[in-house]
């Protein structure tokens, strides 16, 4: 689970802020071990090498000093090697004073060794290394030459016979008496130096490289933060800028609901005055109608006949009222939405009786939406202070929108009402199983103009007509939608001034 989460992390960091911290680190580790290291590796052998020649040039000094006595006849020349020999023979340097010089003639033979008396006085021009070197011929060949260089050969570490390493010698001539003066440094001290060096080295390079990573980590989590701020603030204004569209929009809106209302009101107040009349007019002139069938029989009325439309007549002037009365009160919803101030709640609200009327005016919508409608109102609930016009227009809204999500005629809606005695509060609830709402679609569902069937037509303000009628009624509305299975809208509204229980109309 933690690797996943730094995983996760990881995918989530910019290339542009972890693709020069990563470079920086591959870049450093790259310099210090592909590049310093091996460069320090060589000034110390260049350093070592240095050494043993000045060294060699020291004891060839020495020799030179007896050379000169014998010259000078202090002493013969047999007096001044023996004394030579004693004092190269006592030379010693390094760390342990177990490094030597060495002494052989052009022979090659072997005038003296510290380690290996066996040898002095003998014949070494067959002499080889494990490696199959003759490494005093090599000595004596540079030194004919050269007069002076470097051999590399395999030799026995220091006085351990039985320890044989990798060994670099500088030999020297001395012309006079027809030696040759050498001395060596063995190649383990020089790698051991280099692995204490690279140890101190990494050691400190990993805490430089803590530091590195310690400050990258630090950058590149100011530069998420940054990146994060920076992206938050641009939604922020985007969502600054889209309030004020939407408060330009609204207020757009009142200018043109006053005008819309003005136009609309006046035909429709017509229709609502005339419809009576003509109510009035119909059931005037039917015992006249009725009579002149008994005499005469059914007759024709424009492309049916009187029997038919008999009964239609009434059905369809009441029709026309119903409908003037809905669309002067939705009308009336959209000016209220765009006013600050609430409409009256003065009613006395059985939710019930709305919601049953809310289902005859859908009816047609329901029965071509789905299969199988469930209404279930709680037998006895209270009334409560209210509009029940706008109730109404909420309940009708969140029918038609449960039945519009239907994807086929064997989805389910579901209406219930129910009374909460513990809240003190009524429920209305809808549930359907058509294709759900998604997250982000949830959060922005009771936004005006905002709505997901645009291309059907939708423009987004039932859904925020009805949370404003809603919380103009002290209630809320609720919304929980899985996608693909449905969507449950609760909508709730409070006894505000004391419930009055009455046996309420149940369909």
């Amino acid at each position: 689970m933690k690797t996943a989460h730094i995983n996760h992390m990881i995918g989530r960091i910019p290339v542009r802020i972890l693709l020069p911290v990563v470079l920086t680190v591959l870049l450093f580790i790259m310099t210090i071990f592909l590049l310093i290291l091996p460069i320090m590796e060589e000034r110390l052998m260049d350093g070592k090498r240095e050494v043993i020649r000045e060294l060699v040039a020291s004891a060839w000094s020495s020799l030179e000093g007896y050379a000169r006595q014998v010259r000078q006849g202090v002493m013969t020349r047999d007096q001044a090697q023996a004394l030579a020999i004693d004092h190269i023979r006592g030379l010693r340097y390094g760390q342990d004073f177990k490094d030597y010089f060495w002494i052989n003639d052009m022979q090659p033979r072997m005038i003296m060794h510290p380690y290996r008396p066996d040898l002095e006085g003998k014949d070494i021009s067959t002499f080889s290394d494990p490696a199959g070197k003759r490494l005093f011929l090599s000595c004596v060949e540079i030194v004919r030459t050269q007069k002076a260089g470097y051999v590399d050969y395999q030799w026995q570490w220091m006085d351990d016979p039985s320890r044989i390493v990798p060994k670099i010698s500088y030999v020297m001539g001395f012309d006079p008496w027809g030696w040759v003066i050498g001395t060596g440094i063995y190649v383990e001290d020089v790698h051991a130096q280099i692995a204490a060096i690279t140890r101190k080295t990494t050691l400190v390079c990993s805490l430089i490289l803590f530091v590195i990573i310690f400050l990258s980590i630090h950058i590149v989590w100011h530069g998420m933060k940054v990146t994060r701020e920076k992206k938050l603030a641009e939604e922020k204004t985007l969502l600054k800028q889209e309030q004020l569209f939407q408060a330009a929009k609204m207020a757009s809106l009142g200018t043109l609901v006053s005008g819309v209302a003005h136009e609309i009101n006046n035909p429709i107040t017509s229709v609502m005055l005339n419809a009576p009349n003509l109510t009035r007019i119909w059931e005037a002139i039917l015992p006249i109608l009725d009579h002149h069938q008994i005499q005469h029989g059914d007759f024709q009325v424009g492309a049916t006949v009187y029997s038919r439309i008999r009964e239609r007549i009434p059905q369809m002037l009441t029709s026309i009222t119903e409908d003037a009365r809905r669309v002067r009160n939705i009308v009336a919803d959209l000016k209220d939405f765009a006013r600050d101030n609430p409409s009256a709640l003065k009613d006395e609200v059985d939710l019930n009786d709305v919601v049953n009327k809310a289902i005859g005016l859908t009816t047609n919508l329901i029965k071509k939406s789905t299969r199988h409608f469930t209404l279930t109102c709680h037998p006895a609930l209270p009334t409560f202070p209210g509009n029940a016009q706008r109730i109404e227009q909420v309940a009708i809204n969140l029918i038609v929108n449960a039945c519009q999500a239907l994807a086929d005629l064997d989805r389910s809606v579901t209406v219930t009402t129910a009374f909460q005695s513990d809240k003190q509060q009524l429920v209305l609830e809808v549930k359907d199983e058509g294709e759900g709402i998604d997250a982000a679609a949830q959060k922005r569902i009771t936004d005006p103009f905002f709505t997901t069937r645009r291309e059907q037509g939708g423009t987004g303000l039932g859904l925020a007509i009805s949370d404003r009628i809603v919380k103009d009624h002290g209630g809320s509305m609720k919304f929980e939608s899985t996608t693909g299975k449905g969507t449950t809208v609760q909508v709730t509204f409070p006894l505000s001034h004391g419930p009055r229980q009455r046996e309420a109309r149940v369909a």
